[in-house]
């Protein structure tokens, strides 16, 4: 497609260095290998270090903490029995997969698609760039989208707006990968997965701990923010310069293009975003009245100022992983239904299957 004109060597220490970087990187196992092997060696470590004992306390017991052989005969039972259970009770191997029902479903109908092509198609020239990122920054919701919609849309969208096709790639590209593990400000199902980490970790110290799904959302969004200007500072100022000396090879005429929304599409997604802002209303009339059933019951502890809706007894915060679930449904189905992907109740259950497929790797990983 393209063809570089008097490309920059391939020399210098920056060069060199990220080859030695990729060479590295290519040889190493894949990750549910390097946590196996990770284990192994914790389990080294702690059998040649058992019995050290430090000054700091463990705050659990208020006793020294000491290093435990986890070679021993006791600790290789204990891990053998308790694997089972280890695995199922992870925190964020269930809400993820919850939140990914719905968001199968969403993926399936053609919504999430549909949505991102109306973004961009009514975006204007001079945002083009932050909001090709910010629609790979929204896309992971859906799994596969960025990679196989964005990413190819980025390069047709540049081009027809006069601008290097190339540059559109790198665009997309840094908000579908750079921006893989944030969110612009719609919760997705990274949200409980970092809350099932970070709830783990905190059970160490106090086992009564609950860690809200959205604690991490304001860093989330924050770094989507981050992404989005770095990324087109990049691209405008940096990359595309450098692209002026690639022409772009071909007939124009194959060049793959963006298809606007059919008329029914456009129908199908106005109905699907009206039924999520319904969705949404119907919430906030339910949270609104003092008794309601979204809010902690009365006598829990709060701290100055703090709402009965945001704490961690609330019936609401606790629910986030299945209004995630309802939100992206909804109008998925909706969707799917005016759009004509939609004709029984088994075209949402092929969504719900294809998205759990999926998710085997994740699954993989969760056991390691």
């Amino acid at each position: 497609m393209t063809t570089a004109v008097n490309p920059a060597p391939n020399s210098g220490w920056v060069s060199r260095a990220l080859n030695w970087i990729e060479r590295i990187g290519n040889r190493l196992p894949d990750p549910a290998v390097l946590f196996l092997l990770l284990m192994v060696l914790v389990w080294l470590l702690s059998w040649l270090l058992s019995g050290i004992e430090f000054a700091e306390l463990d705050p659990r017991s208020g006793e020294p903490l000491r290093i435990t052989n986890l070679l021993s005969g006791t600790a290789l039972t204990a891990f053998a029995a308790s694997m089972v259970n280890t695995f199922v009770t992870f925190p964020p191997l269930g809400v993820v997969l919850v939140a990914m029902l719905g968001l199968g479903v969403a993926e399936h109908t053609g919504f999430i698609n549909a949505a991102l092509r109306a973004i961009l198609a009514i975006t204007p020239k001079m945002l083009l760039t932050p909001a090709l990122i910010a629609v790979g920054i929204l896309s992971h919701v859906a799994v596969d989208a960025g990679y196989v919609l964005v990413i190819p849309l980025g390069a047709v969208i540049f081009y027809a707006a006069g601008r290097h096709p190339l540059a559109g790639i790198a665009a997309a590209f840094a908000g579908v990968s750079g921006g893989f593990s944030a969110t612009l400000f719609i919760p997705s199902s990274l949200d409980p997965l970092l809350s099932g980490l970070s709830q783990s970790a905190a059970q160490l110290v106090d086992p009564t701990v609950t860690v809200n799904p959205l604690n991490n959302y304001v860093f989330t969004t924050a770094s989507s923010v981050l992404i989005m200007l770095v990324g087109w500072f990049l691209t405008d100022k940096v990359i595309e310069p450098r692209l002026q000396s690639t022409t772009v090879d071909g007939d124009p005429a194959d060049l793959p293009k963006m298809q606007p929304l059919a008329a029914a599409e456009a129908r199908a997604l106005y109905a699907a975003v009206a039924s999520m802002g319904l969705c949404a209303l119907l919430l906030l009339l339910s949270v609104l009245p003092e008794a309601s059933p979204w809010r902690a019951p009365a006598g829990t502890s709060l701290a100055d100022g703090q709402s009965n809706l945001l704490v961690f007894q609330a019936p609401l915060m606790r629910s986030i992983v299945p209004l995630i679930f309802i939100f992206f449904i909804v109008p998925g189905i909706v969707y799917g239904a005016l759009a004509g992907t939609v004709k029984t109740h088994r075209d949402v259950i092929a969504g719900m299957s294809k998205a759990m497929s999926g998710m085997g790797y994740y699954i993989v990983m969760a056991f390691f």
